[in-house]
């Protein structure tokens, strides 16, 4: 019986995560529960999974004590944004196995994050590089060449930097294959999120910049590639479902029976590959920049980024203007030598206002 500790319950990951465990109670109980603004939903949760109120908490700096003081096997992070730092680190420092789906904190983190990590401690839950872990398992690292991120390419695979530019937040928010929250749903049209995955997968696998590409695969089935030194490819592949990588987010190397429906061979498919374009998309070899810059860049990229966004669907700037203003608050920005956490949340915090200032100025 694993105890799990879900941030984020009232969320997408958090809600798939509490049906998994609904469906398989001879394998999990839930240990705590921490939500945010649905707090109907969140009692709700509570009371459905038996969760004690002292176990039930809003907010990041309230799950650190959670976590802190809660025995429990594993950490569910599906907090959204940077505010997921601190839990990551409280997750880690209390030697819990983390399932890790705030991409975030591990990106602005950096090596505050990595070093506090036993082998084997962070398992991710994004799709994709849950995929390469998986894939991962069919040689030793010596052995990889490539590891290769598919992107759905969002709803605006083809366009033009012009027809980018007048993109609609509605338009942004009609993700053809997942359906996620406002940030990461934009994130995904942006490529932003691309970017950050990227940045995520040099940081959990240890693979150089240089050997990490992203593929288009707009059917969403392929979730990523390990390319290995003999020329050969493995894939997983599995119809668009995240309970597969959030149940092994839990149970990591074990698997679920039945967890997620596999693909149909039986039936036609049609999978295609196509290459970024990166001079229309620009957030991905952003991000590939900054990832190699490393220090309080990737902070700096991701803050400027979500007050974009936030400046986007309030009408203030434009779809392509998200990334410029990231662009344009990283180029003023200066880090220091040494990574800290107290240097991560000032240049988040210097980060965003510089972006407002930017947006406010119309640059």
């Amino acid at each position: 019986m694993r105890r799990i500790i879900i941030l984020g319950s009232t969320g997408s990951i958090g809600t798939q995560a509490l049906e998994i465990i609904q469906e398989n109670p001879d394998k999990f109980q839930v240990a705590g529960l921490v939500g945010n603004s649905n707090t109907q939903l969140l009692a709700e949760q509570a009371k459905r999974f038996g969760v004690a109120e002292t176990k039930v908490v809003l907010g990041a700096e309230a799950a650190c004590e959670l976590i802190l003081n809660t025995e429990a096997d594993v950490v569910i992070n599906g907090i959204t944004g940077s505010i997921g730092l601190k839990p990551t680190i409280a997750a880690l420092q209390s030697g819990k196995r983390l399932a890790l789906a705030n991409k975030e904190s591990l990106i602005v983190g950096g090596h505050l994050v990595t070093s506090l990590a036993a082998p084997g401690q962070i398992v991710p839950v994004d799709s994709e590089h849950s995929a390469l872990a998986q894939c991962l398992l069919a040689g030793n690292r010596g052995e990889v060449k490539k590891l290769i991120l598919t992107a759905s390419g969002g709803p605006f695979r083809g366009f033009s930097k012009e027809q980018l530019s007048a993109v609609t937040p509605e338009q942004a928010l009609r993700h053809p294959t997942w359906s996620m929250g406002k940030v990461v749903t934009t994130n995904s049209a942006t490529m932003v999120n691309k970017g950050l995955e990227l940045i995520e997968a040099h940081l959990l696998f240890g693979v150089p910049f240089e050997q990490i590409e992203v593929t288009v695969h707009p059917q969403s089935v392929v979730h990523s590639m390990v390319e290995f030194i003999d020329g050969s490819i493995m894939a997983q592949c599995s119809p668009p479902d995240m309970k597969l990588p959030i149940s092994l987010g839990m149970t990591w190397p074990e698997r679920i029976a039945d967890v997620s429906p596999a693909v149909d061979f039986t039936q036609s498919h049609n999978w295609t590959f196509e290459p970024l374009d990166e001079n229309v998309f620009k957030a991905v070899s952003l991000a590939r920049d900054v990832g190699k810059q490393g220090l309080t860049y990737p902070a700096v990229y991701n803050a400027a980024n979500e007050e974009a966004v936030e400046a986007f669907h309030a009408g203030k700037i434009s779809f392509t203007a998200i990334t410029e203003v990231i662009d344009a608050t990283l180029q003023t920005h200066t880090a220091e030598s040494e990574l800290s956490l107290a240097g991560v949340l000032e240049s988040e915090v210097w980060a965003r206002k510089t972006a407002n200032n930017l947006i406010e100025n119309n640059f």
